[in-house]
């Protein structure tokens, strides 16, 4: 691991005096790549750094010791630094064990979130709604912006599905653990006896796909319009101004009749239209690498169940993990850092035993 730091803390340096160069500063590019890779790298040399200085502190003191010929008060002082630099280069080296796990490409990206009411009718609808509205404000928390770019609602203010792009910073780092079933189970507003129901929605986090990434030709492309319906008369437009896009290599359908422009809607269909097939091609990838290592927390498989909201008892629970928290309230109004935390702490875990089984 040490040889490794000290490479990475010789390319930091190597990286510090290519951004002093003018021809560098020049080409846009470049600068922009090396700037991207420095981000990445400081938070890895800051702490091998910080390593080192206790790593120091622990030699001199052990020095000392070996010296002999102290005082009591000193000695005890010598022997006080030499525990505390001990247990500050484990915790560090522990640290630095984590910021040099693989990095998932994708934790830089933005996301789309595309969220579908399942079993429950109504009920599903309006807590697919509900989620929405957590992730919504989660986002807000962060200072991330979010745009719908396509949405199905019901007459009660549910949505059967709905997809929003989040950008903002490490975006898909802290929400791709999202995807999955989520189970809801509470008393609807129209039940009378005060019967629990269960409703299922799922949820999909796709990385937001750059045009440079994913190349979709024009022929692939069948390209219909429509005109656009709401619920309950809403947003109903006398143009043709929806939008119906399928790729025909993979039958891949998406609709957008959000905005009045024609224009507009094509735009937002391209971007789920490209995310989804960015993602289908990285399901392929990991569908090669799975005998190797499978993926860390869940599979991240639509079909796979991995929380329920119980409102009568205010839990949640995220059956990957085993973790069930009592505030419930709280994490639907947006917070999320607590579940993501453990999520993220435990894909770590897991990565940091695969290594060491290795």
């Amino acid at each position: 691991m040490f040889e490794k730091l000290k490479d990475v803390a010789a390319r930091y340096e190597q990286i510090n005096e290519k951004l002093m160069d003018p021809v560098v500063v020049s080409d846009n590019s470049q600068y922009k790549s090396l700037m991207k890779e420095h981000k990445n790298l400081t938070p890895i040399v800051e702490k091998y750094r910080e390593y080192e200085k206790a790593e120091a502190s622990f030699e001199e003191a052990r020095e000392l010791l070996d010296e002999g010929g102290l005082d009591k008060d000193f000695k005890e002082m010598v022997e006080e630094q030499l525990n505390t630099s001990r247990d500050e280069m484990e915790r560090l080296g522990e640290e630095l064990k984590i910021l040099l796990l693989p990095k998932d490409p994708n934790d830089d990206k933005n996301v789309i979130i595309e969220i579908r009411g399942g079993a429950g009718g109504d009920e599903a609808a309006l807590f697919a709604h509900s989620l929405f509205r957590m992730y919504s404000m989660y986002a807000e928390n962060k200072r991330w912006k979010t745009e719908i770019l396509s949405a199905n609602e019901t007459e009660l203010g549910g949505f059967k599905e709905v997809s929003f792009s989040i950008e903002g910073e490490g975006a898909y780092s802290k929400l791709k653990f999202e995807s999955g079933v989520h189970r809801v189970q509470r008393v609807p507003e129209t039940e009378t006896q005060g019967r629990i129901h269960t409703s299922t929605v799922t949820v999909a986090v796709l990385p937001e796909a750059e045009e440079v990434e994913l190349e979709i030709a024009p022929g692939d492309l069948q390209i219909d319009t429509y005109r656009s319906s709401g619920a309950g008369g809403q947003h109903v437009n006398k143009t043709e101004s929806a939008i119906r896009i399928t790729h025909l290599p993979t039958g891949t359908v998406v609709e957008c009749q959000d905005e009045r422009s024609q224009h507009k809607n094509k735009e937002k269909a391209m971007k789920i239209l490209r995310s989804r097939l960015y993602e289908r091609m990285l399901e392929e990838q990991n569908a090669k690498i799975a005998s190797e290592r499978k993926l860390q927390v869940g599979t991240g498989d639509r079909s796979e169940r991995i929380r329920t909201y119980n409102y009568p008892q205010g839990r949640l629970t995220d059956h990957r993990i085993g973790l069930t928290l009592y505030r419930l309230e709280a994490i639907l109004n947006g917070d999320l850092d607590e579940v993501v935390d453990a999520l993220r702490a435990y894909d770590q875990a897991e990565k940091l035993k695969s290594q060491g089984e290795e």
